[in-house]
């Protein structure tokens, strides 16, 4: 299988897209968060699921929440960038939404996991991507429990899927080992600075 957007060739002008991936647990919202906060200009792609959302979330700020019936009927008609079921739920991306944005030359910002981006990098691979990994399995179990979202079962779902998408984190172009929340929310945004001053194969002076 090809990298996963280990070039960036994308057309001057257009924009680019950065994919963030990490198991569930690992930090990935807070980082995109920071992302967000430190850069207000790129846009956030909001996300469809079929999940109930949790307390803190809101629909069409967390997520756009629907019914399994209407995203099934959205795949039948193309209108995924990307999709998956992950824990009995659907998620995808909505490819209307990306290429108005990337057309009109903003920077996109999507939260997907390892099968998500591969799909992904099918439409866009001139994406950049970059994975976000725990300290260690134990500290990954230890964040899910104090969570307290999950039952013990899905836990061990989430555990067992987090080692699998674990194992495929060289596809991706950048890896940050999240031991430290302000290490690794520098790195993030020194990673995505960077990135953004590229333009085709050039760097911005």
């Amino acid at each position: 299988m090809k990298d996963l957007g280990k070039k960036d060739c994308s057309p001057p002008g257009r924009g680019k897209i950065f994919i963030i991936s990490a198991p569930s647990g690992a930090g990935k919202t807070t980082l995109c968060r920071a992302v967000r906060e430190n850069f207000p200009d790129m846009q956030y792609s909001v996300s469809y699921t079929t999940r109930l959302p949790r307390l803190d979330e809101t629909d069409g700020v967390d997520y756009f929440f629907i019914e399994d019936a209407a995203f099934r009927k959205k795949i039948e008609q193309g209108e995924w960038a990307e999709w998956a079921r992950v824990h009995d739920h659907y998620y995808g991306t909505s490819l209307q939404f990306l290429e108005k944005c990337l057309s009109a030359g903003r920077d996109i910002l999507l939260d997907l996991d390892v099968q998500g981006a591969i799909q992904m990098l099918e439409h866009y691979p001139d994406s950049i991507t970059i994975f976000v990994m725990p300290p260690s399995m134990d500290a990954l179990r230890r964040r899910l429990e104090k969570r307290g979202t999950d039952s013990p079962k899905e836990i061990e779902k989430r555990l067992a899927n987090a080692q699998a998408e674990m194992d495929r984190k060289d596809l991706y172009r950048y890896v940050i080992v999240n031991n430290s929340l302000t290490a690794a929310v520098a790195r993030l945004l020194s990673i995505v600075e960077s990135c953004r001053k590229v333009t085709g194969n050039r760097q911005l002076q």
